[in-house]
């Protein structure tokens, strides 16, 4: 038989596992892209990002400018925000381009379960290798990693290179913090849409 005590124990420990998942979502959405702002003025926010990203990514992670340059399509997420407490969710929007030019502007979601306090932000950078890997994903209508095609997350080997094995496969994908390359991380399951801006 409960107690006063316990019904009152377990009725403020529910009180602040919502406050705590109420405060991860607002941190959340406090750092995503400013949906007020016209297309313009949204495109050219994605745009800068996915500038300052690849600027990133080349100065942390040795050699991934040439695979950049290489690839058929890059597709960059500036910032995948995610929060919750014990369900994740995972946004954000990013620009895809072919021969350095803009080709189409997209957004990224996923989800996850388990212990996540607070909100997270990385950066996802994928890599289209080969021309079938791009055209599959520019006729899709709606992609999904794991689903549509294999991603490769790049991981940087023993020496402090990117693993070239890694680099082989037709989509690659660089997932960074503001610490640089994360490492043993997946992109399985996240949904790409295009986005009319």
């Amino acid at each position: 038989m409960l107690t006063r005590r316990n019904r009152w124990g377990r009725k403020t420990g529910a009180a602040l596992l919502i406050g705590a998942a109420a405060l991860a979502f607002s941190a959340c959405t406090t750092t995503l892209p400013d949906t007020n702002a016209t297309p313009e003025q949204q495109r050219s926010q994605i745009n800068e990002g996915a500038e300052a990203t690849l600027s990133r990514l080349y100065q942390t992670v040795p050699g991934s400018r040439d695979y950049v340059q290489r690839a058929r399509g890059v597709l960059v997420f500036p910032e995948a925000v995610s929060g919750g407490f014990i369900f994740g969710i995972e946004h954000g929007r990013g620009v895809l381009r072919v021969d350095g030019q803009n080709a189409g502007y997209y957004t990224t979601s996923s989800g996850s379960v388990g212990l996540q306090a607070g909100a997270q932000s990385r950066a996802i950078v994928l890599l289209f290798m080969t021309e079938q890997a791009l055209n599959d994903f520019r006729n899709s209508n709606g992609w999904t990693a794991g689903v549509d095609a294999t991603v490769a997350v790049a991981t940087i080997g023993a020496t402090g290179t990117i693993d070239t094995n890694t680099m082989n496969e037709p989509v690659v994908a660089f997932v960074l913090t503001n610490a640089g390359l994360m490492a043993g991380v997946s992109v399985e399951g996240t949904k790409i849409e295009r986005l009319d801006l």
